[in-house]
């Protein structure tokens, strides 16, 4: 059987809470840009997350999935993706920070990723999040 029959076409409704999943996706990461800070925890990155999606009736979706303990996925520095975040990882200036947020929305998904600078950066570090 080929793939295109395996593919099931979505209707206007499904296509409709698909993208409200991914619009609360890019707001939030939009959002999370602005408070991507030095001194910053990435607890509290998770934290803003939730107001978000909280505020538009939205489910983040890892927490659980698999065990993953988290909101949302933060990954500072050279550590691998699915980072989990915690009080105790504060973000200093020349850090990037790659944040992974999933969001359920009327039981459609959307994911997306992004990597910012905290603060100045060094000039591989831009080059690298371009």
């Amino acid at each position: 059987m080929s793939i295109l029959r395996r593919i099931r076409v979505k209707t206007p409704e499904e296509i409709e809470r698909m993208r409200e999943a991914g619009s609360v996706v890019a707001l939030i990461l939009s959002e999370l840009e602005r408070v991507v800070k030095p001194g910053v925890t990435t607890k509290f990155l998770e934290k803003c997350a939730v107001d978000i999606a909280t505020s538009f009736g939205v489910r983040l979706a890892f927490m659980g999935y698999r065990g993953f303990p988290a909101h949302i996925c933060v990954s500072v520095n050279e550590e691998v993706v699915h980072g989990i975040p915690s009080e105790k990882r504060v973000l200093r200036e020349g850090d990037i920070v790659s944040v992974d947020v999933g969001v359920e929305a009327r039981g459609y998904f959307a994911d997306g990723a992004v990597t910012y600078p905290v603060g100045r950066v060094a000039e591989n570090a831009e080059r690298l999040i371009r």
